[in-house]
């Protein structure tokens, strides 16, 4: 069977993408600035070592808008919660998605007991292997068989989203369910 392309199902927050984006383009816009209006050849490389370092992290912000936090693709859910590739559980050992709450990891002193809104996905008991992942902590935590994603780095959570989580998880279940029972009358 072919690789299918991903799906998305939970977004990242695109709106900190862009506000990101701010001052990487401030400091495209400094050494292009230093670039055209100085001669000297000390401001000229310093105009160019800004723009490379300015266009990567530029190049760098725009791929996260198309890497989701939550996608599926061949009978897994994928978690995007690290640099690299995405996390792969099969469909069968995610059981639910809910709401919780914790820290936001926001930088700054003041902003250390800010709370947000999280994603929580419950990981089943019976496959021990997924119970504790590596992840980023600015992105989440996953330990004890709950993957928690913080809503800081995601599209905003509501009700909405979590009932959208669980019906699409239900849905490639059944259709898992439905292909192994045909494939057993075979």
């Amino acid at each position: 069977m072919p690789l299918k392309r991903s799906e998305v199902w939970l977004s990242a927050n695109r709106r900190i993408l862009v506000l990101a984006m701010l001052p990487v383009l401030a400091l495209d816009v400094l050494g292009a600035i230093l670039l055209v209006n100085y001669e000297s050849v000390v401001l000229r490389a310093i105009a160019w070592g800004i723009l490379a370092i300015s266009t990567c992290l530029l190049v760098g912000l725009v791929q996260q808008f198309s890497r989701p936090r939550i996608g599926y693709r061949n009978g897994q859910v994928l978690f995007y919660l690290k640099a690299g590739a995405p996390i792969g559980v099969p469909t069968e050992v995610v059981e639910a998605f809910f709401l919780g709450q914790g820290p936001a990891f926001l930088p700054g002193q003041k902003n250390q007991k800010t709370e947000t809104v999280n994603l929580v996905a419950r990981i089943s008991q019976r496959a021990p292997e997924w119970a504790k992942q590596n992840v980023k902590p600015a992105l989440g935590r996953w330990c004890d068989g709950y993957v928690t994603i913080r809503g800081t780095w995601c599209e905003p959570l509501t009700g909405q989203v979590i009932r959208r989580l669980n019906k699409l998880l239900g849905e490639v279940t059944r259709s898992q369910q439905s292909d192994e029972s045909v494939e057993a009358s075979r």
